[in-house]
């Protein structure tokens, strides 16, 4: 029996993974997570054979909390299903140590095929990302403007062009505003652009925020 570990801020998310699971024979969704710190607490206090974790979280980014189980439990399987489009964290997820990146909108039978997949120790990278992971490292002149940014860089990037302040950046992320500022000075010169509306703009355009 696959015992999985559901981290979704959504309590009907959580629900409806649960309830969809449960009519697979070799599964059981034995727990839930709404924040990341409880999804760290969970893993820390029982076992698991895939947590299926989401990016958005009301406490810590879905990459912090992947960071912190793979220290803690490097060999634990972490499946990330999140409604943002591949271009916007799968090969980043990956590169941190998920076995596969999933969209909410994939179909069930294709979701179970991957937790079985990724339960047995396998990974699952989809087409487009398995060849920009392949070809990444020779193209980094052609990298798109948010592709240069470190993970709390782009972080920062998606708070700013979600249309946070710097002030509630900090709150969130637990971080000094000035440590912000710090990141927000950083990316903007890495992507040529001169303030926040620059930011929000090109997220929308290349289908960065929902």
């Amino acid at each position: 029996m696959i015992k999985i570990l559901v981290v979704d801020d959504h309590a009907i998310v959580r629900a409806g993974l649960k309830q969809l699971l449960a009519d697979t024979d070799d599964m059981l969704v034995g727990g839930e997570a709404g924040s990341g710190n409880e999804a760290i607490k969970k893993v820390r206090e029982e076992s698991w054979d895939v947590v299926l974790l989401d990016m958005t979280m009301p406490d810590r980014s879905g990459l912090d909390v992947l960071k912190q189980i793979k220290k803690e439990q490097p060999g634990l399987p972490v499946l990330v299903l999140s409604m943002h489009p591949e271009e916007q964290y799968a090969i980043r997820v990956l590169k941190t140590g998920a076995s596969g990146y999933l969209n909410k909108r994939c179909v069930l039978d294709q979701l179970i095929s991957v937790i079985r997949k990724v339960a047995k120790g396998g990974s699952y990278i989809s087409e487009s990302v398995a060849e920009k992971l392949a070809f990444g490292s020779h193209l980094d002149a052609e990298k798109s403007p948010h592709e240069l940014l470190s993970d709390r860089e782009f972080q920062v990037f998606h708070l700013l062009a979600s249309g946070m302040t710097v002030s509630g950046i900090a709150g969130k992320l637990s971080l000094s505003a000035k440590t912000i500022s710090t990141h927000r000075s950083n990316l903007l010169k890495k992507m040529n652009m001169r303030n926040n509306a620059d930011l929000m703009r090109y997220a929308a355009e290349n289908g960065l925020v929902s």
